[in-house]
């Protein structure tokens, strides 16, 4: 599921509060970026749409349909295959190339291919 910048402002606020009526998510979105209340439930209704986030009555509530987690794998899946053919190896090697690992973090890394095998 491809989530554009500006429905990542409203996932966010989602994810980190939960359910949210329209009008809280506009006033969090007018003071942290100044969207109006037209641009906040544009977005909302796009998310809707996409299956992103859902809408309850009364009050028009919405929650948030699928996790963060979700989201990420699915962009950083689209990353990898738009970038780098789909080769995770590509893009690590491109990502860490040149860059100094603390010991905890190769650590953690070799850890998480470790557990894939």
């Amino acid at each position: 599921m491809k989530i554009f910048d500006s429905e990542l402002k409203v996932m966010e606020e989602l994810w980190a509060e939960g359910t949210l009526s329209a009008g809280q998510l506009a006033k969090r979105l007018q003071e942290k970026v100044g969207w109006n209340r037209n641009t906040t439930y544009t977005v909302v209704k796009k998310l809707i749409d996409k299956g992103a986030v859902e809408r309850q009555e009364p009050g028009f509530l919405c929650s948030s349909l699928v996790s963060r987690e979700e989201v990420q794998r699915s962009e950083a899946d689209d990353l990898v295959e738009k970038l780098f053919g789909g080769s995770p190896e590509r893009f690590l090697s491109a990502y860490l190339g040149g860059r100094t690992l603390t010991p905890e973090e190769h650590a953690r890394l070799r850890a998480l291919v470790d557990s894939l095998e």
